[in-house]
């Protein structure tokens, strides 16, 4: 493709922002206390994580991101607003004051995950409705919609952005959470991984059971099209009539966190610069197999998916 088609590229992301904290240090002894270990603290980090994320895998590719979501009134949520500017997203954060911005925090020694500690509240209804016409606002400025479902209550609205993304003509891809895909229905491209497949559809035994079970429930929900993300596997992209399936490519995987916003990030920008799905897929595929080689939420710039 041409990369020149890229920075025309805009994608409005929408969905449950969360604050990434990480506390690196050292783990010499036992805790006398419990057994457990102590670790000694001696960097901290902070990333965005979830559809703030996504935003920003949007951004390292070099296309536009937009960001609609809501926070607290909080340290956290002021943290997230500056760090959206850093990075260039444009970003209208509703702050909420009944409730704490979502962090996630994780600590770190030799190089291994420790513990991860999450902070949330769900988000009020009024919040909520502002969001939603931010959204209704914006749409028509934008080529291709994200919606990124963390599960944090951020998505109450799903069903009637997915409706006026349709009306507008706009390609909605959604990374999904839970067991309840009735409220993605009419979108045009879902992206569970293997474990959020399996939790909707149940096992299955073989690749024709799985595509069948995949077809069955793209067909129900009314998808233009559905993409399985299945870690060492690969990813299957299943269309009306059409399976395909592209193998996975990573070298070494050192942290999955975070693989499935760099994904549909990657699609997003390629639908948006015009790309068919089936190169889209391909190079979320390649996008993937790079994120996972890095540590925590990462993202992929433009220059290692190309080179």
């Amino acid at each position: 493709m041409n990369i020149a088609q890229l920075k025309n590229a805009r994608v409005l992301v929408v969905g449950d922002v969360m604050l990434d904290r990480y506390w690196f240090g050292d783990v010499s002894r036992i805790s006398p206390e419990a057994p457990v270990p102590v670790v000694k603290i001696d960097r901290r980090e902070e990333r965005l994580g979830g559809a703030a994320n996504v935003a920003r895998n949007i951004v390292a590719l070099g296309a536009q991101a937009a960001l609609i979501s809501v926070t607290g009134k909080d340290e956290a949520g002021d943290c997230l607003d500056r760090m959206l500017r850093e990075e260039g997203i444009t970003s209208v954060l509703h702050q909420d004051e009944s409730i704490s911005t979502t962090i996630k925090l994780r600590v770190i020694g030799r190089q291994q995950q420790l513990l991860r500690i999450d902070f949330e509240t769900q988000p009020s209804h009024e919040v909520l409705l502002s969001a939603q016409e931010d959204f209704r606002r914006m749409l028509p400025e934008y080529d291709v919609v994200i919606l990124s479902d963390y599960g944090k209550g951020g998505l109450t609205h799903i069903a009637q952005m997915i409706e006026m993304a349709n009306q507008a003509g706009k390609p909605v891809l959604v990374d999904p959470k839970g067991d309840d895909y009735v409220r993605y229905r009419n979108a045009t491209l879902l992206t569970p991984n293997r474990g959020e497949f399996k939790e909707v559809a149940g096992s299955w035994k073989n690749e024709e059971e799985l595509t069948r079970k995949a077809q069955q429930l793209r067909t129900e929900l009314n998808l233009q099209a559905l993409l399985v993300t299945r870690s060492e596997e690969g990813m299957t992209l299943y269309r009306e009539g059409d399976t395909l399936h592209q193998p996975a490519h990573a070298l070494e995987v050192f942290d999955v966190s975070g693989a499935g916003d760099t994904v549909i990030a990657t699609l997003g920008v390629m639908l948006a610069a015009g790309e068919e799905l089936p190169e889209a897929m391909h190079m979320a595929n390649r996008a993937a197999s790079i994120v996972v080689g890095k540590l925590g939420t990462a993202v992929v710039h433009q220059e290692e998916l190309f080179q």
